[in-house]
This record gives structure tokens, sequence and C-alpha cells, in this order.
């Protein structure tokens, strides 16, 4: 017989970049293939000067290269976290949803993914147009319908999977940050971690999917989630 799961869980968002990827995809490609000084857009998100939608969209702009170009790159420099699909395989087998919440390029996800072996699982992400085989712009299909801040609203994401029951997050970064104030229960790593001491989020903390599976299997209720009337992100065009 299996372990209990916590069984008011019922849906896990998970970032991507740096979380179920070990690597940020969407630098190593800026690395390797940006015509542009990609790098102070990073600051100026930071330091809060501007969004995330924003400084994705810019950054898209500046990739230099064909779409095979840039995905074998991903595929012999990003190896995804090994305990992810894994996990994914038991999450199904215990009726708990995994999707995927990224604010990053997006077109690299499902084929890392499915190379990794993870069972199909729902990805919101934005969409990385193309002309031909050459990036062509950002459309934001999973953006907030009234604040432009993030290209992918990871507060919405996880709103509206709380209907079914809790939700919990899994993330390393800044961009997470939003995703864990509405998260009924958030696994934090890295630059995670103070957002949520600052932001008064509860956490577990993590190193790999092993350890989200265990929190899940040992029946402990989840904390709740912090849920403020507005993202602190919220902007506004």
């Amino acid at each position: 017989m299996g372990r209990l799961v916590a069984v008011d869980v019922r849906t896990v968002v998970v970032d991507f970049d740096g979380t179920a990827c070990l690597h940020d995809v969407a630098e190593h490609l800026l690395r390797a293939f940006a015509s542009g000084d990609w790098e102070s857009l990073d600051r100026a998100w930071e330091r809060g000067e501007r969004g995330s939608r924003d400084v994705v969209a810019a950054q898209s702009a500046m990739l230099d290269a064909d779409r095979t170009t840039l995905l074998d790159h991903v595929f012999r420099h990003c190896p995804m976290d090994p305990t992810f699909a894994p996990f994914a395989a038991w999450a199904r087998d215990h009726g708990i949803d995994v999707v995927v919440a990224s604010d990053g390029f997006g077109f690299y996800i499902e084929p890392l993914l499915a190379a990794a072996g993870v069972p199909p699982i729902p990805v919101i992400t934005n969409d990385q147009m193309w002309n031909g085989e050459r990036p062509a712009g950002l459309r934001f299909v999973n953006g907030h319908p009234e604040c432009v801040g993030c290209g992918t609203c990871k507060m919405q994401a996880v709103l509206e999977r709380r209907g079914g029951g809790a939700v919990a997050f899994v993330g390393e970064g800044s961009s997470d940050r939003y995703g864990a104030l509405y998260a009924d229960v958030t696994f934090a790593k890295l630059d995670l971690v103070a957002h949520c001491e600052r932001d008064g989020v509860p956490f577990m903390p993590w190193e790999d999917f092993d350890d989200v599976r265990r929190w899940l299997e040992s029946g402990e209720p989840p904390p709740g989630a912090v849920s403020p009337s507005r993202c602190p992100g919220w902007t506004i065009a």
C-alpha cells in the first residue's frame, strides 16, 4: 500500500527555468545567441524599473539564430531535474495535476519535457512566434487581462486552479514571487526564499522533487495562502 497523500493538494504549479529544468534556459540562449545587451534589461527588471513582459519581449527579439540551432543548444546544455519526470508520474497516479508555468520564451519547454519522459502536462507560458525558422516576437497568451507587469501571470495560474482544491507552488526565482503569494503551500529555494520571507509567505525548503513528493505524502495540511487583495507586481498600461 502506498503512503498517504495530502489530499487537499490537488494541483502542483511548477516553474520551469531553474526548477523543473536545472538551468535558466532563457539565460543560456541569450548568452549564446543574443545580439544586444540583454543583461542590462535583467538588471532593470531586478531593480523594478521594467516589468518582465517588457524585458522578455525585448530579449526574445535579440535571439539571432534559427529554431533548430536554439533547440540543439538547449538539449546539449540544459538538463531537466532528473526527479521531475518521476514526480509528475507519481502525481498523476495519485490524482494530482502538475502544471508548468513559465515567464520565459516558452518554445523549448514541451520538447524538453518530452525528451525527459515527462507524461503530458499543461504548460502555461508565452508564445514564441516565428518568421520561418527565426524568432519573430512573443504573444502573451497567458498574461493577466488587465495587469501588464508579467508576460505569464503566475498569480492567475494558481488562482484559476484553487477551485478544485489546494494548490502547491514550486519555484526558485524572483519571477515566482507572485505565484507563491497565492498558493496554499509554497516550496522555495534560492532567490524565492528571500521573497517569501519578506512577503510573509510560509514555505517549505526543497532541493529536488523527491522533497516535494515526501511532503505531499506526509499528510501535513497546507499552511494556506497569503493572497493579498492586489498583487504587489500590479502594473496597468
